[in-house]
């Protein structure tokens, strides 16, 4: 007779080899985004505390929450708008430049190099020479759009449907090179406004007011729920359009919806401290290589990490220019450029 080997029975519990096994990349992930919304902490603090009078971690605490203190009046008016201000740009910045990558696939893709914020910017420039615009509102709106107009004339000029990340790059790059042409011209030909759009025009938190985060908060948060909604979508149509159909996805709307996302999120960016370089294209690129391509993930880091990137280089350029300061639209433009080298120096060698 053939005798039947029964399974043998090992002492102990059944899970005991899985304790061994090193933590899922899920768990990684989450484990990396807990401590980015720690860092995130650090620098708000750091944000509030350093400026043209230091502040210690007591002082920045008792002059948020009490109204006796003798730092009350530093924090809640000027500290604490421009950091809040520079929190909620730089989650705009971060998720629009996340989500042009993953719509146009093209990993330089970035707001200000694709001439989404130079739209914005002519905008608002052409406001204020011309129209007689001077109100926060007012400026918001032209931004709003003159993103739209330049979204769809970067997608159209770029080949529409069938457009290519090199011919999306090209594009904007034209039309950036020709609106800021455009706006450097009326600057010069408005001499009574030129100080107030020069300043405007590099990029700063300096003249953040609480009004300006309030009035910029409600396009920054839809901006934002749309496009951590595309997520999903966007991580499909990665796959092709008939993949992301067969999954139930619809390209056409997807694409609409990253447009409305992108336009919302950088123009009320721009609008609210000016035009803003390399943000959006160098934080999609660091998250990558914690989360990898899953939007998913890559989304909400990015709306993390932008922040302590854009709050750190604000911090930076107090600490360099003192007694002044230097704009942050100036150190992010000297921080990215070597980065921006990079990517490109990089992409070249991968296809050679």
């Amino acid at each position: 007779m053939l005798e039947v080997e029964k399974p043998q029975v090992k002492d102990g519990p059944a899970e005991s080899p899985d304790r061994s096994r090193p933590p899922s990349r899920h768990a990684r992930r989450a484990v990396g985004l807990v401590a980015s919304l720690v860092l995130l902490l650090v620098v708000l603090a750091l944000s509030i505390g350093f400026g043209a009078r230091s502040l210690t971690l007591p002082e920045v605490w008792r002059g948020l929450v009490d109204h006796d203190s003798d730092t009350y009046t530093v924090v809640h008016r000027m500290r604490l708008p421009r950091t809040l201000l520079g929190l909620l740009v730089g989650v705009a910045l971060g998720l629009a430049g996340g989500v042009m990558q993953a719509l146009t696939r093209n990993p330089l893709a970035d707001p200000g190099l694709l001439g989404i914020n130079a739209g914005a910017s002519a905008a608002v420039v052409s406001g204020m020479s011309f129209l007689g615009v001077t109100s926060f509102t007012g400026s918001v709106w032209l931004a709003l759009i003159g993103a739209a107009i330049v979204s769809v004339l970067v997608y159209v000029v770029g080949g529409g449907r069938g457009a290519t990340g090199a011919r999306l790059a090209l594009a904007g790059a034209a039309l950036n090179a020709s609106l800021y042409s455009y706006v450097n011209a009326a600057m010069l030909l408005e001499s009574e406004s030129l100080d107030k759009m020069r300043f405007w025009s590099v990029g700063s938190l300096a003249s953040a007011q609480m009004s300006t985060v309030v009035r910029v908060l409600p396009f920054i948060a839809v901006g934002t729920a749309l496009a951590l909604a595309l997520a999903r979508p966007l991580d499909a149509m990665a796959l092709g359009d008939d993949a992301a159909r067969a999954v139930g996805a619809r390209p056409a709307r997807v694409r609409a919806a990253s447009i409305v996302a992108i336009t919302l999120l950088c123009g009320a960016a721009t609008a609210a401290c000016g035009p803003l370089v390399f943000v959006g294209l160098m934080v999609p690129h660091l998250v990558r290589a914690i989360t990898g391509p899953d939007l998913r993930w890559l989304l909400p880091y990015c709306a993390v990490l932008a922040p302590v990137l854009l709050l750190g280089a604000d911090v930076l350029g107090r600490l360099l220019g003192r007694p002044g300061e230097l704009q942050v639209g100036i150190v992010t433009a000297v921080l990215g450029g070597p980065l921006f080298l990079y990517f490109v120096r990089r992409g070249k060698v991968a296809h050679t």
